[in-house]
């Protein structure tokens, strides 16, 4: 069965570049992100292509020697999909094309592909149907030439599969539409957001496939769809939880990633009005990932860009279970201790211990530490709370010891 599923993935081809930005440890990591978004999408990567480029060709994006290499591979392993890790302009995705005669996909296109895939409600599918076709926009002509040959799969899902005789001012009527109609769902989810009450919010937010969905099923004891897979939740949770006996509403969010194509942002922005309108952010990490403090960054940028950079944190390291560090043997005196040879112990120690004790480490899959956790979140929604409701503060200790 397994090897059936194997079969049954499209082969891939990924292109990534070396510059001024981005050195070669950086360009690998990007692609093996790129990598994991196309497995998540039902892709199999066969080869990976790297440029050290300081300008991408206008035409092409990549040099002409480096585009014949490639196109030799395509050619003799029948590869029918190649993906960039930086988005194309449409002049270079339809030249590209015309080279590699394959499906040509870059970074924003294989989101919007997996978003399409991820999406079940129908207030998510608008958002990502306006997104694709908001990008799809400028990339018509192209688009024909994919659908004559009516290729499916990767990056093919949504709205292009059923548009082939769509023109330039129809899409744009289908573009104003698809806002007028989320306009209409996020008046009334901010009613629905209004008609909670005076309860404390709190949101999940972080990087994608750090644990939040699997945090959220452990704290509010829900179901909530959870995977290792980019993007396994689209669709924001909202679950009235209540530690000790002091309730909130916890909601889950939409994982944030680098490189997050900005038509996304724009027609998610009422997916992170839950993270906007919360009294208190659980930033959830993977402790586990080799590159997680930056991941943290690229967290803190999008945060920032919504206006929730000052909002209380608590910063929760998961997966601890997985976690593992290089060792030093203690005869050898030349090797200088880095972040790859920390312990747990060793990153407590760091600026997550000057972070007003407000850094937590468990592992949500395993419960480890889940008491401790519980303590702390319930310290943090009692302060807002008492706040809110003065005269109910007799209600709940300062501090619980059994949960």
């Amino acid at each position: 069965m397994l090897e059936k599923k194997i079969l049954d993935y499209e082969k891939v081809v990924l292109i990534g570049v070396i510059n001024r930005e981005q050195d070669e440890e950086k360009s690998n990591e990007y692609l093996d992100e790129l990598e994991f978004l196309t497995y998540t999408a039902g892709g199999e990567v066969v080869k990976r292509f790297t440029q050290k480029i300081d300008i991408p060709n206008p035409k092409t994006f990549i040099g002409s020697g480096k585009m014949d290499e490639v196109a030799a591979y395509v050619e003799e392993h029948e590869i029918g999909t190649v993906i960039f890790d930086d988005e194309l302009s449409p002049a270079q995705q339809k030249n590209i094309e015309k080279i590699l005669r394959s499906k040509i996909l870059d970074r924003t296109s294989l989101i919007l592909d997996i978003f399409a895939q991820r999406a079940q409600t129908s207030y998510a599918r608008t958002q990502v149907e306006l997104a694709q076709y908001e990008y799809l926009l400028p990339r018509l002509t192209g688009l024909w030439t994919h659908l004559e040959r009516q290729r499916g799969g990767i990056g093919m899902r949504g709205p292009g599969e059923t548009e082939i005789e769509t023109d330039r001012r129809i899409v744009r009527d289908r573009i104003a539409l698809l806002k007028k109609k989320l306009e209409t769902i996020d008046k009334q989810m901010a009613t629905q957001r209004g008609n909670r009450g005076a309860l404390v919010r709190v949101a999940l937010v972080g990087y994608t496939n750090v644990g939040k969905s699997t945090l959220m099923n452990v704290i509010s004891k829900s179901d909530v769809f959870a995977e290792n897979k980019l993007f396994a939740t689209l669709d924001t949770t909202v679950r009235k939880v209540v530690i000790g006996n002091l309730p909130f509403l916890l909601s889950d969010t939409v994982g944030f990633i680098r490189k997050l194509p900005t038509q996304l942002v724009e027609s998610f922005k009422s997916t992170l009005d839950e993270v906007r309108e919360a009294d208190l952010l659980l930033h959830v990490v993977d402790i586990s990932h080799p590159n997680f403090e930056e991941h943290i960054a690229s967290v803190n940028q999008i945060l920032a860009e919504i206006d929730t950079a000052d909002k209380p944190t608590l910063m929760v390291f998961n997966k601890i279970d997985q976690y593992t560090h290089e060792t030093i043997d203690s005869d050898d005196l030349a090797t200088e201790k880095s972040e790859k040879h920390f312990t747990i112990d060793d990153w407590k120690r760091t600026w997550m211990n000057r972070a007003n004790g407000q850094a937590l480490f468990i592992s949500a899959l395993n419960k480890e530490n889940l008491d401790e956790f519980r303590k702390k979140v319930y310290q943090e929604v009692r302060k807002i709370h008492i706040t809110r409701f003065p005269h109910n503060n007799f209600l709940y200790p300062e501090f619980i010891d059994e949960l």
